[in-house]
């Protein structure tokens, strides 16, 4: 239920649950674990039931799953409001996913302004109230005690709940995200809203924890107490610890990806670039590395007779032939082809750069000016390490 800016390619992934369907472009799954989720709420509603329409048998069950559906129904239609927004905003969005506790929009880029990140954030649980709202006024329609009452009396409350619970100013809920727009305008900087957000979001979930078991077992959650048993004990603190998990997990992965786009423009192509010689084919390895070491290069190209690139010598296939060897193996033989992609203009820098080696998986890179002229050798285990620093670096 909430908008998830941690995976930045725009290459959808496996893994994302069975594809139901593209609305507006944007594929939506649906995680296995919904279906563990709908047979607990068909379960948990189908009691609750029993109670009002004792007269339904085991048809009870029939009407909680056509709840448990609608309810996620209501869930997709809070997450394609997020989904609108952004492409209004012209974010890409990679795909909706229903789970294991509602929703998530996956958008590839981070708004750019305080006040868009806020309306991104704030449509989800808008649209929530709306449709409790459509619920409530529909009520006044249908018969009290009867099977449609109790599906929309249901869908009311559940939609209310869900705009509420998003609206708490914790990350990684929408209300965290407004928050952090409320912050990021007053201080100008997104990495302060983004910290202060986290943080309460962390102090959300410890609240969850603690405060959660302790609402329902004194009955402030208008639940009766004469029906609370050791099981029903244990089950909301399961439901406790789960929801707190989410949280502070997620609080957590907004801190991380907070200082990952903080110090992804230290990524340039042309700071990481090992200067290289360029050799042709039928070069001997040993006098390609003697030119190379006379340079201070580090890395060796291929050319053809008109000096245009059309391999890199791999550094891992040069460490494989022992010393002797090396004046008798041509550098032909320790070659990968250029290909398409591997080519990386010298000015890429931050997520542009990490794209193109994302789109292109190689173990090197050739870095050519716009001229065409060559550069050097960009090596992936460089771009990795320099990755690895910067996010290990403390946040400014």
């Amino acid at each position: 239920m909430n908008q998830d800016e941690s995976k930045p390619q725009r290459t959808e992934e496996p893994g994302g649950g069975i594809l139901m369907g593209r609305p507006f472009g944007v594929p939506v799954y649906v995680a296995p674990s919904w279906f563990l989720v709908a047979a607990l709420i068909t379960w948990v509603f189908g009691d609750q039931i029993e109670r009002v329409l004792p007269e339904l048998g085991a048809a009870r069950y029939l009407v909680s799953l056509f709840f448990a559906i609608a309810f996620y129904a209501s869930v997709l239609v809070h997450e394609l409001a997020h989904t609108l927004a952004a492409l209004r905003f012209k974010l890409p969005v990679r795909r909706i996913q229903l789970q294991f506790f509602g929703g998530v929009s996956e958008i590839d880029k981070e708004t750019e302004t305080p006040g868009r990140e806020f309306v991104l954030a704030f449509v989800g649980p808008l649209l929530s109230l709306v449709l409790a709202g459509i619920f409530y006024v529909t009520l006044y329609a249908v018969e009290p005690g009867t099977v449609p009452g109790v599906l929309l009396g249901g869908l009311m409350i559940s939609n209310l709940i869900v705009a509420v619970f998003n609206l708490l100013p914790g990350l990684p809920l929408d209300g965290g995200r407004m928050l952090r727009a409320v912050v990021w305008k007053i201080t100008g900087s997104p990495m302060t809203g983004t910290v202060a957000a986290a943080w309460i979001g962390r102090a959300l979930a410890v609240t969850v924890l603690i405060g959660l078991p302790l609402l329902t077992r004194t009955g402030l959650l208008g639940n009766s107490t004469d029906d609370i048993d050791g099981f029903t004990t244990v089950t909301d603190a399961l439901l406790a610890a789960i929801l707190a998990a989410i949280i502070w997990t997620g609080a957590g992965n907004s801190l991380r990806m907070a200082r990952l786009r903080e110090h992804l423009p230290e990524l340039r192509a042309r700071t990481l670039t090992r200067r290289a010689v360029p050799v042709e084919s039928a070069t001997p390895l040993s006098e390609a590395l003697r030119r190379a070491n006379e340079a201070g290069a580090r890395a060796l190209v291929v050319v053809d007779g008109h000096g245009v690139p059309t391999g890199i010598v791999r550094e891992t296939a040069i460490a494989g032939v022992p010393q002797h060897r090396r004046p008798w193996v041509a550098v032909s033989v320790l070659t990968q082809d250029l290909v398409d992609g591997m080519k990386v203009p010298a000015d890429l820098t931050g997520q542009p750069l990490l794209d193109h080696l994302r789109a292109s998986p190689a173990t090197e890179y050739l870095v050519v000016e716009d001229t065409g002229e060559i550069y050097g050798v960009l090596s992936a285990a460089d771009v990795e390490k320099a990755f690895v620093k910067a996010m290990a670096r403390p946040s400014s």
